[in-house]
């Protein structure tokens, strides 16, 4: 799934995030509307983590979109 049909069907696959990272308000969600790398900064915020590591979980949930 690419990027702009994340962004086109977000409010759908936003419960989905939610799941996945519990730690990130509806706010970020909100205002993150698809953008990978604005989700993957919050990440970085939230869990400590280094931006490889975001950027990973990110591309993850991506994939696990396709299928």
């Amino acid at each position: 799934m690419n990027k702009d049909i994340i962004a086109g069907k977000w409010t759908q696959l936003k419960g989905q995030a939610q799941q996945k990272w519990g730690k990130l308000t509806d706010d970020v969600f909100d205002r993150q509307q698809g953008d990978s790398q604005y989700l993957a900064g919050k990440l970085q915020e939230q869990y400590g983590w280094d931006r490889d590591r975001a950027e990973t979980e990110v591309r993850d949930f991506e994939r696990t979109l396709n299928s």
